[in-house]
């Protein structure tokens, strides 16, 4: 890239600055134009706060995978843009810089727009806040029915000779028409999953942040900590895979066939020694039971093809198993806390509600605090309808699709298919389709090798380069909701990012996300597969926990990640398991390595390195 001249103090380098990784020229050509920085834009672009979104994306873009970026970058902004019309916030730009995505609110800072806007917002987020148990309920038969579709959809080889059917049928629609309906509809079917998982997302991650303001309007100096002791505590189906897991452990004791899952060297190896038994049949037939839809939980963010999911690789789920037979046969109770966390909201509830001077006070309070309450269960939710069993299922359509590519000796393997970007696929078929009707070899069949293994090396190299977590000028305010509350992004966030010397930091300031105060041995992880190393007692250090690393919460003392707000899944674990946790850190994997002794703060926010692991 071009370079830029030396950035003004209280900014971070310019986009355009930043070098491309050895072996990683030409990476540009693994992405779409519009998702690239510009020339023809650079005092645009300069000017703006870009952040790295680590959060879903935490590793180099797949070309195929930006269809999750490209989808909530008009999903999720639209709904603040031109849907609900939030008063103070547009949307979120994104941008592929060296491969990694980075995204930058847009703020409305016009009072008089503001206004406008405010008339707008108030009737429309207004009706969906009055009717929203009904409406979610309505959501759920729409996702239901969305990922119902999607299961429906095949892609098979097409054949030598068209079915008979077709012509006694008159169908006048035969296989090349079908495969490419088909992959339209899967295009679609993501796209309005899509448009589904913003529907209500903005409004609650906005009823929690006025909950918030309010609060930090009337206790001044209280912490995010206190705010969110009062929402947590409510059950939600995020927690249910896990939960189903603890079934199975307390059914492996009942059964006695404890043994087989403890001594097994793999989920296969357990299921053939369960097998031979019928007690162990009963426990493999509630295993199966509980898979569907439980198991289809991605070990990421479900962003990316490459994340393992329960249902295809069982690791993850009989790791946890063993340790909660472990502790079963310790007689301690594995089940969540939940009574001691409903305990402690009721508690701090009342503490504050009667530090409140006025009545008036006091039912805004009220209110307030129950339309947090109302909205959490879908901002929850919803991730396991979609981000889990929806894309989940649909990476699996995906790889059908790869495997009819090899079928036409287009690709060697399924997985070739996320070199290609989405609307270079439809080529492709239509190249494969050209092909099959006029019997002549497809180009696609020597075409694609060559660019999928450049582009596989390109990406390999773009994986070894570390993204800075923030570029471009800072701004001088941040009002998107999901900024503040899912990602952490503040002006004090963004003041601490300034002042960090990486190379020789020792403490680390973040979002104080769940309480508590513990020190211990740090297990960095980059990759899911790393899950496997955490020993008992360790504190996780990671870019971002996902939602299905549930089962390793119990094995951990705290929790450290890079990206994450209150309303981030770190900070909703841990405050579920009762575990402190900072998020939001920004530096922490940089400079963090396995085995360094750790402090962890989550009354204040506050990582310390207390002794460095020898290297």
């Amino acid at each position: 890239m071009n370079t830029a001249p030396t950035q003004p103090t209280g900014s971070f380098k310019s986009p355009f600055a930043v070098e491309t990784p050895e072996g990683a020229r030409g990476w540009q050509r693994l992405y779409p134009y519009y998702a690239l920085l510009s020339e023809e834009r650079r005092g645009f672009e300069e000017s703006k706060f870009w952040f790295f979104d680590g959060m879903h994306n935490p590793e180099p873009l797949y070309p195929f995978d930006t269809i999750m970026t490209e989808n909530w970058w008009v999903a999720a902004s639209q709904m603040s843009s031109r849907v609900w019309a939030l008063p103070p916030a547009m949307g979120i730009d994104h941008r592929i810089i060296n491969g990694y995505l980075y995204v930058s609110p847009n703020a409305v800072t016009d009072p008089n727009r503001i206004a406008e806007r405010q008339e707008h917002f108030a009737r429309r987020a207004g009706h969906y806040f009055e009717n929203w148990d009904e409406i979610f309920e309505k959501w759920t038969v729409k996702a239901e029915d969305c990922i119902a579709r999607l299961r429906a959809m095949e892609f098979k080889p097409l054949p030598e000779y068209e079915p008979i059917e077709s012509v006694l049928e008159h169908k006048g629609r035969y296989s090349s028409l079908e495969l490419l309906s088909s992959y339209n509809r899967l295009i679609e079917n993501m796209f309005e999953m899509g448009s589904y998982h913003f529907e209500m997302l903005n409004l609650g991650y906005g009823a929690y942040l006025t909950f918030r303001e309010f609060c930090q309007s009337v206790f001044p100096g209280i912490a995010d900590q206190t705010i969110t002791d009062m929402v947590s505590g409510i059950d939600i189906l995020l927690f249910r895979p896990d939960d189903e897991l603890r079934k199975l452990a307390k059914l492996a004791v009942d059964l006695g066939v404890e043994k087989a899952l403890l001594d097994g060297t793999s989920p296969e190896a357990t299921l053939s020694d369960l097998g031979t038994t019928e007690a162990g049949c009963t426990w493999i037939a509630a295993l199966e039971a509980a898979k569907d839809p439980w198991f289809w939980y991605s070990t990421g963010s479900g962003y990316c093809h490459a994340d393992g999911v329960w249902m295809t690789d069982l690791r993850l789920p009989f790791t946890a198993l063993k340790g909660y037979i472990a502790a079963l046969q310790r007689g301690e109770d594995v089940r969540r806390p939940l009574d001691q966390i409903l305990a402690r909201r009721e508690e701090v509830t009342a503490e504050y509600r009667a530090l409140l001077p006025t009545e008036e006070d006091r039912q805004a309070f009220d209110s307030l605090i129950n339309l947090a309450r109302k909205v959490f269960p879908f901002v929850e939710d919803h991730n396991f309808y979609v981000e889990h069993l929806h894309h989940s299922i649909f990476w699996s359509k995906v790889r059908e699709l790869g495997d009819l590519f090899v079928a036409h000796r287009f690709f060697d393997t399924n997985e070739d298919i996320f070199y290609l970007h989405r609307h270079e696929v439809y080529d492709a078929l239509y190249d494969l389709i050209i092909g099959w009707a006029v019997g002549t070899e497809p180009r696609g069949e020597t075409y694609w090798r060559p660019i999928v293994a450049e582009r596989r090396r390109i990406r390999n190299a773009l994986a070894r380069w570390t993204p800075p977590p923030a570029l471009g000028t800072p701004p001088d305010t941040i009002t998107e909701p999901l900024t503040i509350m899912l990602w952490g992004i503040t002006q004090e966030t963004i003041e601490e990012w300034l002042g960090v010397d990486v190379d020789s930091a020792r403490e680390f300031k973040g979002v104080a996300a769940s309480a508590g105060k513990v020190s211990g041995k740090a297990r960095v992880i980059s990759d899911p597969d790393q899950l496997y190393a955490i020993q008992e007692g360790e504190i996780l250090v990671c870019r971002i926990t996902a939602p299905s690393w549930a089962p390793v919460f119990p094995r951990i003392k705290a929790a450290v990640s890079d990206v994450g707000g209150m309303m981030a899944h770190t900070a909703i674990i841990c405050r579920e398991y009762g575990l402190p946790a900072v998020v939001g850190t920004g530096f922490a994997t940089a400079r963090i390595k396995t085995g360094d002794t750790i402090e962890v703060d989550g009354n204040i926010g506050l990582v310390r390195i207390l002794e460095e692991a020898a290297v």
